[in-house]
């Protein structure tokens, strides 16, 4: 399936299970682990990215994301499983 299928250029979110999605979040997701992973962050920005990736993680979770891949790196495991409810 293409992406433009899933979300037309002219719809800038869809629903899943709930949830507001918005087009761009897994991108958002992988960025602000880019820099929360990233030790030459300053501590602010390694603190914005992580509490911006942990309010993705229920709209992730929602799309069946974490059902199809799991993280590699423990403390992404811990802070996904933190954002779903456990941990």
């Amino acid at each position: 399936m293409k992406p433009e299928a899933m979300l037309p250029d002219h719809i800038d979110a869809v629903q899943a299970n709930g949830l507001t999605v918005r087009k761009g979040s897994v991108g958002a997701f992988l960025a602000s682990w880019r820099v929360l992973s990233d030790p030459s962050q300053s501590d602010e920005s390694r603190a914005a990215a992580k509490e911006d990736l942990i309010a993705l993680i229920p709209a992730l979770d929602a799309l069946g994301l974490f059902v199809v891949f799991e993280a590699r790196d423990p403390q992404l495991r811990e802070l996904i499983a933190q954002g779903r409810g456990g941990a």
